[in-house]
């Protein structure tokens, strides 16, 4: 049986982001050409890989099968062309990323325009969001996170640690004064942020009779799921938020926002890059966590 790598990919392409019209636009391709690899792979294998509806397009079971096989022995294949093809000129081939908003904006794509200069035959696809997304499946090959990481099925590699301070606009501390302990946060307007559960909690580095950290669950009328909008909110003076200091550092240097509670911070985000356990990382993936580990080790946000 003669097989079709386009037509392979396209289809884990499929799969992975759950549409023809996402995979097109992902590929740079029209629906009816992927449309057309995708019945051609099942024409060859004769069998049926895909449920389609108006709405979704889904793995049967005979597909889900594939897809699992296939994306291991491709990314073997491309991990043995990387190494059969790789010289001192550079890398080569393509990079999917995933990376949350405001990091990638303010620090990441800077960083990867260096990398990319240094590797002008290298790809490099940044996608953009905050959430938690299943990411073997949506075929990332590398992911920049900055949150606690606990178990997980990917490898983690340290690149920075990041401060989370507590700021206000002089604005809003002339007009609602400067809370000097953590129990008068409950009285102030707090940015808050939406995206995960334990956005809505702020913990604080000062002890209870317990040992534990003081934590409260922060009131105000606005949230976000993005550390650029709360900002934009404290810099107008609506109210304190706990930012990233990767985010804050350049408003607070400039007085346009004052820590707050600073003898209190709340313990540091790591900022991390995570590949899959699954096989071994290819060269460009390790070169990468190289380049951004030595570029952001002495998180550069801290110096002016």
């Amino acid at each position: 049986m003669k097989l079709d790598l386009q037509e392979i990919e396209t289809f884990l392409r499929v799969v992975e982001l759950g549409g023809v019209s996402r995979a097109a636009e992902d590929l740079a391709l029209s629906k009816s050409v992927v449309s057309k690899r995708l019945s051609d792979l099942e024409q060859r294998l004769g069998a049926k890989l895909l449920h389609r509806s108006t709405r979704k397009v889904g793995p049967t079971e005979n597909g889900l099968g594939f897809y699992r096989q296939a994306k291991d022995a491709l990314r073997e294949l491309q991990q043995a062309a990387e190494a059969a093809t790789y010289t001192d000129s550079g890398l080569r081939g393509r990079l999917h990323m995933l990376a949350p908003m405001s990091f990638g904006t303010l620090w990441l794509a800077p960083l990867l325009a260096e990398f990319m200069a240094l590797h002008p035959q290298l790809k490099i696809t940044l996608h953009l969001d905050d959430r938690i997304s299943d990411f073997e499946r949506e075929g990332y090959d590398l992911c920049v996170r900055v949150a606690h990481i606990g178990d997980s099925a990917l490898i983690a590699r340290k690149l920075a640690s990041s401060a989370r301070l507590l700021c206000c606009s002089p604005a809003y501390a002339a007009r609602h004064g400067v809370p000097q302990r953590i129990e008068e946060l409950l009285e102030h307007d707090c940015i808050g942020y939406s995206n995960v559960v334990s956005g809505q909690f702020w913990s604080f580095d000062s002890r209870d009779s317990s040992g534990d950290l003081l934590s409260l669950t922060p009131r105000g009328r606005f949230a976000s799921n993005n550390g650029e909008a709360m900002c934009a909110m404290a810099l107008a003076g609506q109210g304190l938020a706990l930012l990233p200091s990767f985010i804050v550092q350049p408003h607070l240097r400039s007085g346009a926002l004052l820590e707050v509670l600073p003898q209190a911070r709340p313990p540091a985000y790591a900022i991390y890059a995570l590949y899959p356990r699954s096989s071994r990382a290819s060269h460009k993936v390790l070169a990468l966590c190289d380049f951004l580990q030595q570029r952001l080790a002495d998180a550069p946000w801290e110096h002016p």
